[in-house]
């Protein structure tokens, strides 16, 4: 099935169901799917061919969803690209995938203009909400909504390409990921079967559509015929959760940050969202500390813990039945895939024992866009487990399956002989009363290798550096205990909310 065959499913069933809320506007199932006809048609009509890539640089906004699927019913291949992006990672984009058009909104045309200047070949630039002049170099989103008489293509293969989505260059260059019709159709239908999703949930996000976790919220909504309360951020969480409750949400997904915001609302009691049927959490695991927090501030309500990277959106997620007595776990493979944990020669390890995490399914990607060196070291074939599988570059280790998050394998330290994974390390901090935020990276030292260092947010003003490290030297072997602690008022993030580690020292 191809993506936008989920859409005008959904409309058929239900054209007056609401489909998108947002800035204060209600879409319908119906309306989503005659404005994305629209939208399709008029950029036939300018040209875009099957296979032509198409940037989507917009907010969580309802024209960002017409965009998506008005681009997949043109035969084309939609470029989420977060406008927090500054204008050189525009421009990098931009030169790596040539789009024939660029979907936007008035607010970031400027930034399109700067990533555009000297180039010598530029996309049309279509921008939501902008005063078009006569003759000028950008176009009406708004003038694309009306009908054109030009004609839908014939698109009837999952094997084309649906999404060009690239990653956030946390360790080294952005890679551009394709992702099939197929790839995606299987990931959506996995995540709505093990959420129990149905056309009853309205689900509401304040993560970026323009990745991965935020995206699937909009893809799994549409396949079931829910409805999606867009938030554009989670800068004023009181008012995010005010807007949960107003609109009787029943999924509520989360990244580690949101999180820590969430459990620090002292006017915040449980059963304050008595529609709130679970919450999700993906990006980064979750300390157990988070865990327990959100279980007393939401009680009787599914908390799934999730694994997934642009790579393959999904790999693995923990029942909610499970999570107390294992707190710390992603869970194990999510249906119809696959996980192994093997050592550097490719080898399966022993229970307990760390190695990196491999996935196997119809979900992962299907390559680096013009980048087969690095495609071949993503994914190879394993003669002893059988096919080709997508190496994660993550550590992790299995007690009686369940899967646990050690590190990136990049991010692992030595400390006098031994190696120390950070994350560990976070995890007590984070049990820490008045931590609200921690990261732990390695300062290099002559003798021991690296010395730990923790930065934190606190928000218990009174808390020393000294109590701190008590708290770690009562929990961990001295080998992990940090040898210094700084206090921040935030930590440093990549635009998809994850903490920059490398932008901490």
């Amino acid at each position: 099935m191809r993506v936008e065959d989920l859409l005008a499913g959904s409309a058929a069933a239900d054209p007056a169901k609401t489909a998108i809320v947002a800035d204060g506007a209600r879409l319908s199932y119906g309306e989503l799917d005659a404005m994305s006809d629209a939208l399709a048609r008029n950029l036939v009509a300018r040209e875009v061919r099957r296979g032509d890539r198409v940037i989507v640089l917009m907010d969580n906004v309802w024209e960002a969803a017409v965009a998506i699927f008005g681009v997949l019913k043109a035969g084309a291949v939609f470029c989420p690209v977060n406008p927090a992006q500054k204008a050189d990672g525009l421009r990098f984009v931009i030169e790596s995938c040539r789009p024939r058009v660029i979907l936007t909104q008035a607010r970031h045309v400027a930034m399109c203009g700067a990533a555009l200047a000297d180039l010598a070949e530029t996309p049309i630039i279509i921008a939501a909400g902008a005063a078009i002049p006569p003759g000028g170099v950008i176009e009406s989103f708004e003038a694309c909504l009306a009908a054109s008489g030009a004609l839908l293509p014939q698109t009837d293969s999952g094997d084309d390409l649906a999404m060009l989505i690239y990653t956030s260059g946390s360790t080294g260059w952005p890679k551009g990921v394709m992702m099939s019709h197929a790839g995606m159709d299987f990931a959506s239908a996995a995540i709505a079967s093990y959420l129990g999703n149905t056309a009853g949930d309205v689900v509401l996000s304040a993560l970026p559509i323009s990745f991965t976790y935020g995206l699937y919220q909009l893809l799994v909504a549409v396949r079931v015929g829910a409805t999606l309360v867009l938030e554009k951020n989670f800068a004023f969480p009181a008012a995010v959760l005010e807007t949960a409750r107003i609109e009787r949400v029943t999924g509520l997904p989360l990244v580690p940050t949101m999180a820590s915001l969430v459990l620090s609302m002292k006017d915040l009691r449980p059963g304050a969202l008595p529609s709130l049927r679970y919450v999700t959490n993906a990006a980064a695991p979750l300390p157990p500390a988070h865990v327990e927090g959100l279980q007393r501030l939401f009680p009787g309500v599914r908390l799934y813990s999730m694994y997934g990277m642009t790579e393959c959106a999904r790999a693995a997620y923990l029942p909610p039945e499970e999570i107390g007595q294992r707190p710390g776990s992603i869970g194990k493979a999510m249906p119809g895939t696959k996980v192994a944990i093997v050592d550097e020669a490719g080898r399966p390890v022993t229970a307990g024992e760390t190695g990196e995490l491999l996935v196997q399914g119809p979900h992962l990607m299907r390559g680096y866009w013009q980048d087969e060196a690095a495609t071949r070291i993503a994914l190879r074939e394993n003669p002893q487990l059988g096919g080709t599988w997508l190496h994660t570059g993550d550590l992790f280790r299995a007690d009686d399956g369940f899967l646990t998050f050690v590190g990136r394998r990049d991010d692992i330290l030595k400390v006098r002989g031994e190696k120390v994974a950070p994350k560990q390390v976070e995890a007590v901090l984070h049990d820490c009363p008045g931590i609200a935020e921690a990261v732990v990276i390695g300062r290099p030292d002559p003798v021991a290798g690296h010395l730990l260092h923790a930065v934190v947010v606190r928000n218990s003003p009174a808390l020393t550096e000294r109590e701190v490290m008590r708290h770690c030297a009562a929990r961990l072997p001295d080998v992990m205990v940090p040898r210094s602690v700084e206090f921040r008022a935030e930590l440093p993030r990549t635009a998809s909310g994850k903490v920059a580690r490398r932008l901490v020292a």
